[in-house]
C-alpha cells in the first residue's frame, strides 16, 4: 500500500496521513520513508543488472505520465522491451526523463544498456523520431531500425484529408492477399 500510494505521487506526510484515515494505522513518516528508499534500492539493482550479449528485437518508445518530484510535470518514461532469443519478452530499462524526447537522450540509454552486456540488437523498433537512427547506429552499427507500424500509420495520415481518414484506416487494416 505505501509503495502504490507513493507511486501515485503522495508525499511521505499524505500516505501516513491516508494510513491513519483509511485503516487506522499509525505509521511513521520515516517507516514510510525506509520502505519507499527499500524498493529505490531494490530498483536501482535492477537497472544496473547484467543483460543477454544478443537480442533479436527491441523496441523503444517513451510514455509520457505525470511524476510528482516538488511539483506535478509531465516526464517522459524511455521504456526499452526486448524480445530474447527463447521468445521471451524483457524489459531492458526504464528511465525517466526530464523533458520531451528526444535522440540524445536514446543515445544516452542505449549506450547504458550496452554497457551491461548487450553486444548486439538484430532488429531496434522505434518511432520516427528525427536523430534516432543515427543514435541506434552509433549503439550497434549492423543493427536494422525499423519504424513501428502504428507509427507508420499514423505519420501516413498527414498526408491525407481529414475525410479520408476512416477509409485510409480501413484499407490499410484489410487483408492484401
Amino acid at each position: 500500500m505505501v509503495i502504490s500510494l507513493a507511486a501515485k505521487g503522495l508525499t511521505t506526510g499524505e500516505v501516513q496521513a491516508h494510513l491513519a484515515e483509511v485503516y487506522g494505522a499509525d505509521v511513521s513518516r520515516r517507516t514510510i520513508s525506509t520502505i519507499t528508499d527499500k524498493v529505490l534500492e531494490s530498483m536501482t539493482e535492477w537497472q544496473s543488472r547484467p543483460l543477454d550479449t544478443v537480442y533479436p528485437v527491441v523496441f523503444i518508445d517513451a510514455i509520457h505520465v505525470k511524476i510528482r518530484d516538488g511539483a506535478v510535470a509531465n516526464r517522459p518514461i524511455y521504456v526499452a522491451l526486448a524480445v530474447t532469443a527463447e521468445g521471451r519478452r524483457e524489459i531492458l530499462g526504464l528511465r525517466a526523463g526530464d523533458g520531451g524526447e528526444g535522440a540524445k537522450h536514446w543515445l544516452h540509454i542505449l549506450t547504458e544498456i550496452k554497457n551491461r552486456g548487450v553486444n548486439d540488437v538484430l532488429m531496434l523498433v522505434c518511432d520516427g523520431l528525427k536523430g534516432l537512427p543515427e543514435a541506434v547506429e552509433t549503439v550497434w552499427p549492423r543493427t536494422v531500425v525499423q519504424t513501428c507500424v502504428v507509427h507508420l500509420l499514423r505519420n501516413s495520415f498527414r498526408y491525407a484529408a481529414r475525410q479520408d481518414w476512416d477509409k485510409i484506416a480501413k484499407l490499410l487494416k484489410s487483408p492484401s492477399f
